[in-house]
This record gives C-alpha cells, sequence and structure tokens, in this order.
C-alpha cells in the first residue's frame, strides 16, 4: 500500500495543497489557487483571505484523484516563522482544516512553519547533502529575511541575519507595479514586459541604506516618482528595479558574510522566481552553492511542507551521533 504526505499550506495569497509519496518522495498531486485581489488593489485583508481560503480549499482537495485514504500525514504550515508568537489568521484555515483531516482518518497531524515549507521546497533534491552552514534568503510579498539554517531534529533552525527595516522586495515591486497599472501580484507581469520591450535606458539610482539590515520605502517612493514624471520608459524603470533588488541582496549577502560562515546560497519565496534577478544574483555568486527551487515552487506552495517529514525522517535516521 502506497503511503502519502498530505501538505497544506494557507498563505497570504494561495492556498495550497499537495500530496506526495511518503516512501518515494514523488509528488502525487499538487493543486494551487492565487486568491482573488480587486484590480487597484495592493492586498488583501486577512479576513477577506481567510474567507477564500474556506473556499479554495474544498475544491482543491476534491480535485485530488489519489486514494485520500492512504493518508498517513498530514502536514501543515501553521504559521509564518519558526518562533514563538509568530501568528497570521490565514494560517489557521490550513490549521483547521489539516486537524479535522488528520483526526478523521486517525493519522500523524504535524505543523512546521510557512518559512520552513520555503527552505524544504528549495532542498527537495538535495537534502540529503546539505544540512547546514546555508544561508537561505526568503523574499515574498510579505517578507524578506536572511536566515542561517541548519537542520533540527524537526524541521529546520532559522536565525535571522539580515533583511529589510521597512517594507520587502515583494511589496516594492507590487507598489510600483500598481502605479504601471499591472494586475497584483505585480512581478510576473512586469518580467514579462520587459521580456517584449528592448528600449532601455541607464537610470542612476541612490546608494543602499543599510548594511545587513537595508531600508526600501525611500525607493517605493523613487520608482515611482520616477515612472509618472515621463522621463524613462516603463522598461526602463522595470529594468532598474529589478537590478536595484539583485544590487541589495548582494549587497546584504556580502554584510553578513563579516559575521557569519556560510557555503550554500538559497533564494526561495516569490521574489526568487524572477529569472532577471535570479540571473544577476547567481552569476555574482559563484563562490557559493547557489540554488534556486523551481520557479513553480519559489512562489507560495504546500509541496515544501508535504515533504519535511520525509526530510525528518531521513535525517533522523541518518545523521551522525
Amino acid at each position: 500500500m502506497t503511503d502519502y504526505v498530505l501538505g497544506i499550506d494557507t498563505s497570504a495569497y494561495t492556498t495550497s495543497v499537495a500530496l506526495t509519496d511518503f516512501n518515494t518522495g514523488e509528488v502525487i498531486a499538487d493543486k494551487r489557487a492565487v486568491l482573488s485581489i480587486p484590480s487597484g488593489k495592493k492586498g488583501l485583508r486577512q479576513q477577506d483571505a481567510v474567507f477564500q481560503h474556506l473556499k479554495n480549499f474544498c475544491r482543491l482537495y476534491e480535485e485530488i484523484e489519489a486514494e485520500l485514504k492512504n493518508i498517513k500525514v498530514v502536514s501543515v504550515s501553521s504559521k509564518p516563522r519558526n518562533v514563538e508568537g509568530s501568528y497570521m489568521p490565514v494560517f489557521t484555515v490550513g490549521q483547521g482544516y489539516g486537524k479535522t483531516i488528520a483526526g478523521t482518518l486517525d493519522c500523524k497531524y504535524l505543523e512546521y512553519s510557512h518559512q520552513e515549507n520555503h527552505i524544504a521546497a528549495s532542498l527537495i533534491n538535495q537534502y540529503k547533502k546539505l544540512n547546514n552552514n546555508i544561508l537561505a534568503i526568503h523574499m515574498s510579498g510579505g517578507t524578506t529575511e536572511f536566515l542561517s539554517v541548519s537542520k533540527a531534529h524537526k524541521g529546520y533552525n532559522a536565525s535571522i541575519e539580515g533583511g529589510s527595516k521597512d517594507i520587502t522586495f515583494g511589496q516594492l515591486v507590487d507598489r510600483v507595479g500598481t502605479i504601471m497599472e499591472f494586475p497584483f501580484p505585480c512581478g510576473i507581469y512586469m518580467e514579462k514586459y520587459l521580456e517584449n520591450n528592448f528600449n532601455i535606458e541607464n537610470i542612476k539610482v541612490p546608494a543602499i541604506s543599510g548594511e545587513s539590515y537595508i531600508n526600501l520605502s525611500g525607493m517605493e517612493n523613487y520608482y515611482s516618482n520616477l515612472y509618472l514624471s515621463g522621463k524613462y520608459s516603463m522598461e526602463s524603470v522595470i529594468n532598474s528595479l529589478f537590478r536595484y533588488i539583485s544590487d541589495c541582496i548582494l549587497h546584504v549577502i556580502n554584510s553578513i558574510k563579516q559575521k557569519i560562515y556560510f557555503d550554500t546560497v538559497i533564494l526561495a519565496g516569490g521574489v526568487a522566481s524572477n529569472g532577471m534577478i535570479r540571473s544577476l544574483v547567481s552569476e555574482k555568486l559563484n563562490q557559493y552553492k547557489v540554488i534556486f527551487p523551481t520557479k513553480e515552487n519559489s512562489s507560495d506552495n504546500a509541496v515544501g511542507v508535504s515533504f519535511l517529514p520525509i526530510i525528518d525522517r531521513w535525517y533522523n535516521e541518518n545523521k551522525t551521533h
């Protein structure tokens, strides 16, 4: 009989359900629904996101065609970070459904953080080799954090070594993109626009503010005003914005390496799916092992959290004592 892990992640903007073979690691089902955001809006209120998750989950769960009675573990993203007091209402939807399913099937129920989900999604094919000396960069609409990561008995230990003091990389992209009238979340549409427009002018930008922790809100105003001034083409402003984010990533990494040792860099989260940012960052980090999850698993997903029990089992059975 095949044993499955059911992964559930109900994040700020995506309902995700994944089913993974507990013994082979094969992903049997990967179902996602991006939450609907009204045109022109820069995000969703938590209560609105919770309501959409409640509707989406039932539909996604019903779409799984495998034998659900073979689920042996339900694994859920229950909070944003693996620290005390970390909480967002959206994750309670996954918790509630996960506990109900586990109780109904009389199977094991486990909770991890959304951040651990992203780390695991990056290490699906390499978790047997990489357990320590990792700098993981989690870049999304809600988070810009640079984390020192090591494997724990359950999930991953992660301590914050750097990040943004105000808005995140994702918020910077979305707020500028909304002014340009791209649909929210804007990053993917801005990247596609850039691919089809080649009139790129060089734009001089201010110096990066901060060292391991940087400030980004001033750049929201800078790029918004730059675009509204009409002095540069839209593609030039987008190109400059993506390059600036890449420079910020490299700047913070260079600052952190003065304080801690790492030999592997993971770039995860929705912003890490940007092809231009991937290319610009990776070409400057050739002294490290650089890992990107697939573009699909850079954005919010439940694949990572469905793999975490598999990674834990392997680590605890095979680690050197």
